[in-house]
């Protein structure tokens, strides 16, 4: 599972990065704390489908690019 978190992270944080969005925006739209992005882009949150469903949402891409 570890490993999943962590390409989960790392897709996040690439795909963040190159449309310019900030961990603060996700927190606003999701409605969590900006440590709580930073721990999910670091593989050390296991967020549950509705958080990723709503990650991929917040960066407006789907959700498979995120865990592919």
């Amino acid at each position: 599972m570890k490993n999943e978190s962590v390409k989960l992270g790392k897709n996040l944080k690439k795909i963040r990065t190159e449309k310019g969005i900030s961990q603060g925006d996700i927190a606003r739209f999701l409605d969590v704390s900006r440590g709580y992005i930073s721990n999910i882009e670091n593989g050390k949150a296991n967020p549950t489908l509705s958080t990723i469903a709503k990650l991929a949402k917040s960066i407006k891409t789907e959700i498979d690019s995120l865990i592919k």
